[in-house]
């Protein structure tokens, strides 16, 4: 099968600009409602029990550091490598790479822990990455937390450089 372009996916599967940056689509809105009292600690509100999206990202992009109270499962649908940065609380970082040479490293899937900063982007020129994002419980904005730069910088100046080229 060909490879289709990031252009073809945007308008097939209809996605729009996300916040955070890249285009996305909810596909999937769990009816399940969980109480607030069985959710961890930050969350404000009840919750569905899951929620899916894609999104998309285009070489020159990024999707901006931002963190979230679950954990967030990320699935590899075409185009090219996605790399993911992963910042814990203890400053630790981790560079995860989504996409399908599995032989060198690449994963089909990654787990962001709850609480943890993230970012991503497509670094190979030219090219695209469609994924699949599975949050549960459920994504909710009131969960989202876009980094203010001079802040993330502050708590983890050792990765100032990457902050600054994946923040706005």
């Amino acid at each position: 099968m060909m490879q289709q372009s990031a252009a073809w996916w945007r308008e097939k599967l209809q996605l729009q600009s996300h916040v955070e940056g890249g285009a996305f689509r909810e596909t999937y809105r769990s009816e399940w409602v969980l109480d607030m009292s069985t959710l961890p600690a930050g969350m404000i509100g009840s919750r569905n029990a899951s929620t899916c999206i894609y999104f998309l990202l285009e070489e020159g992009e990024f999707s901006a550091f931002h963190r979230i109270a679950a954990d967030e499962i990320w699935h590899f649908y075409d185009g090219q490598t996605l790399t993911i940065y992963e910042i814990a609380p203890g400053g630790d970082l981790q560079t995860h790479k989504l996409g399908r040479d599995i032989e060198n490293g690449e994963t089909l899937q990654v787990i962001i822990t709850a609480g943890n900063w993230f970012a991503s982007r497509v670094e190979a020129p030219g090219t695209f990455a469609l994924v699949g994002c599975t949050v549960a419980p459920g994504f909710d904005f009131a969960d989202f937390e876009l980094a203010e730069r001079a802040s993330l910088q502050a708590a983890y100046p050792q990765h100032a450089t990457l902050i600054e080229s994946m923040s706005r």
